[in-house]
């Protein structure tokens, strides 16, 4: 099967970030080394723009492939984090997926502890329309804690609270099920703040026993078994992608 090429012009750094040679800023920096060529001449000039189906990329003299747009769904483990690279040797969530994989890039992160669906893709265009709060991709989780929610509770995440300086705010919180010891919630939000959920629980002095991302918009966790990954289904790349074209018509209104 041979990769799709663009049929646009891309700028140089995205399609080299994409085509897995390097990310973006160091694509940056191959460039104004004057390592790349396009049609034989040496580009140094940054947000130069390229059409790669009708121009030959090098790098250092060697063709430079684009590779075909993957669209990824994971359920990552507890313990596993979303950096390409740890510098503490911790497993990453490409060391779950094939080797020739690297060049994806995950939409969002979940943190260390935290476990469930994460997307990854290597459509820079996908991925920032994804993760881009202003388009506010609703996002469910799975919260078990030590002990009861009450009522009140759930209306407190829901009404919002500050957190350090911070304005923190579910979309719904709907209790699944409880008792004295226990308590499952499931939770939506618009946005992804950093560590949200746990310090919205912990300023009401609950302590989260299990984290578990369940949907990212239309995309869900399902019975993907944890670990392992599964690649999207072309619907439901175009439904992620209607949410956000709404919303952006939204804020264009607004």
């Amino acid at each position: 099967h041979r990769p799709s090429l663009p049929a646009v012009t891309v700028r140089l750094q995205k399609f080299l970030s994409e085509a897995g040679v390097a990310s973006r800023r160091d694509g940056e920096k191959l460039i104004l080394s004057g390592k790349i060529a396009v049609a034989g001449q040496v580009v140094r000039l940054l947000g130069t723009k390229v059409n790669p189906a009708k121009y030959v990329v090098t790098l250092n003299g060697n063709p430079v492939q684009a590779k075909a747009k993957r669209f990824v769904a994971l359920n990552k483990p507890p313990k596993i984090i979303c950096t390409r690279r740890d510098t503490h040797d911790r497993a990453t969530v490409f060391d779950l997926l094939p080797s020739d994989w690297g060049h994806l890039y995950t939409i969002g992160r979940l943190d260390a502890d935290s476990e469930g669906l994460i997307l990854l893709t290597n459509d820079g265009d996908f991925c920032q329309k994804v993760a881009h709060p202003r388009h506010g991709m609703l996002k469910s989780y799975r919260v078990s804690l030590a002990r009861r929610v009450a009522p009140e509770s759930l209306k407190t995440l829901t009404n919002g609270l500050r957190d350090d300086g911070e304005w923190l705010q579910a979309k719904s919180a709907k209790l699944l099920a409880a008792n004295n010891t226990r308590s499952e919630v499931e939770l939506v939000l618009a946005e992804g703040k950093n560590r949200e959920i746990r310090r919205m629980f912990k300023a009401l002095c609950h302590r989260v026993l299990r984290l578990q991302r369940i949907a990212v918009g239309p995309v869900k966790l399902g019975e993907l078994p944890r670990g392992k990954w599964r690649v999207l289904s072309q619907a439901e790349i175009a439904s992620c992608l209607r949410f956000c074209g709404k919303a952006q018509e939204s804020h264009r209104r607004n």
